[in-house]
């Protein structure tokens, strides 16, 4: 049976609610749709708005996005077929698209779920609670654990601003902090200590040459690392026992963060000098970082998105790539899964997703609400 449901009702009703402090009235919102379209919608213990129906008779196709954005709240304008806003793009317009496919479709070959998560954009609780069963910081972070039913999804669609294309890889981000530590002294006798700052000469070009001679993903291409902050000393009289410098990797298959951490720390130590101690650490949270993703292009999940995508569309819509951001989706590989929806990261005028200039053609949003029903009948229906 399908239901009606207009995507871009539902998102102009969605953008005005801000979800960068609270995403309470965002999630509430949803579930009201979902209720009022005759489903029966469920807030588990890590905040995540889940619905279900279908059978185990097939696959179990699993629809994910999230309703929180990143802050500052934006003024919402409509210009014509644009609609400007926080979250927009990232990612109330691919929850549109995702929840007209939900509701448009009743499985007879499967099971299908949308599963909605609270902070994407922060800690990943919610993602990481469906995979695992532990909600983590129940609250906030270091607040308390609970249980949640974790899926079993076989196919998974997370909703992204890809401008209808579908991705199928996306690089990992980890961050950590290099730590050098010598020995204080009076900088007018620098013998006496040993100089963790100007350790950092030593420092640095390892971690310029970290990936000399490492081959490029063929999809992904090569990995990054950038040091984006150095602190150290105490005082302006004195040698430094301590320099820090924090690191952002942007990683592809098949790097993990425990292995980016070791060798990353093993490179440093063959760099500095004996007497400088070398320690390398992840910065600390309760969820895994987004790691790397990669499904095989040729999967017939990918080829069903694609297809519909080509088949709704004008143009290049289904175009086959990778994703230019970290995203949850990584929390569901190995499972088969692919990154979908209306809008994008950027244009030719500079950022879109996270900028001030938010916004999403709402054009595109029927479309991916178009190609993302074909699609789940496909798959599921």
């Amino acid at each position: 049976m399908t239901r009606a449901f207009d995507p871009v009702g539902f998102l102009t009703g969605a953008v005005p609610i801000d979800s960068h402090e609270s995403v309470e009235p965002m999630r509430e919102f949803l579930v009201e749709t979902l209720a009022e379209a005759g489903e029966d919608p469920v807030v588990d213990a890590a905040g995540n708005v889940r619905a279900s129906k279908g059978d185990d008779g097939g696959p179990h196709l699993v629809l994910n996005t999230h309703v929180d954005t990143v802050p500052p709240g934006l003024p919402v304008e409509r210009e014509g077929d644009v609609l400007r806003g926080r979250g927009a793009c990232d990612a109330k317009g691919p929850l549109a698209a995702l929840l007209a496919a939900f509701l448009a479709v009743e499985p007879s070959g499967g099971r299908l779920t949308l599963a909605v998560t609270p902070d994407e954009e922060t800690y990943s609780t919610g993602a990481h609670a469906l995979v695992t069963g532990e909600a983590v910081g129940v609250g906030g972070p270091g607040t308390g654990d609970a249980r949640v039913d974790p899926l079993d999804g076989d196919l998974f669609v997370v909703g992204e601003p890809t401008d209808c294309d579908v991705c199928t890889a996306a690089r990992g981000r980890f961050e950590g902090t290099l730590t050098l530590s010598g020995s204080a002294a009076h900088a007018a006798e620098p013998e006496s200590g040993v100089n963790a700052v100007a350790a950092l000469g030593n420092a640095l070009p390892a971690v310029d040459r970290f990936d000399d001679g490492r081959e490029p993903h063929p999809r992904l291409g090569p990995p990054t690392l950038v040091a984006t902050g150095v602190s150290g000393g105490e005082a302006t009289n004195q040698v430094p026992a301590e320099a820090r410098m924090t690191l952002d990797r942007r990683s592809v298959p098949p790097e993990t963060a425990e292995g980016f951490r070791a060798s990353l720390a093993a490179a440093v130590r063959e760099a500095a000098p004996d007497d400088v101690g070398v320690e390398f650490a992840l910065t600390e949270r309760e969820t895994p970082f987004l790691e790397a993703f990669d499904t095989d292009p040729e999967h017939d999940l990918v080829r069903a998105v694609a297809d519909a995508a080509a088949a709704v569309g004008a143009g290049g819509d289904g175009e086959v790539r990778p994703f230019g951001a970290a995203t949850e989706a990584s929390y569901f590989a190995p499972a088969p899964t692919v990154v979908f929806g209306p809008g994008r990261l950027a244009d030719d005028e500079g950022a879109v997703a996270h900028a001030d200039r938010e916004y999403v053609r709402l054009d595109r949003v029927r479309t991916a609400a178009a190609a993302a029903t074909r699609a789940v009948d496909e798959l599921v229906g």
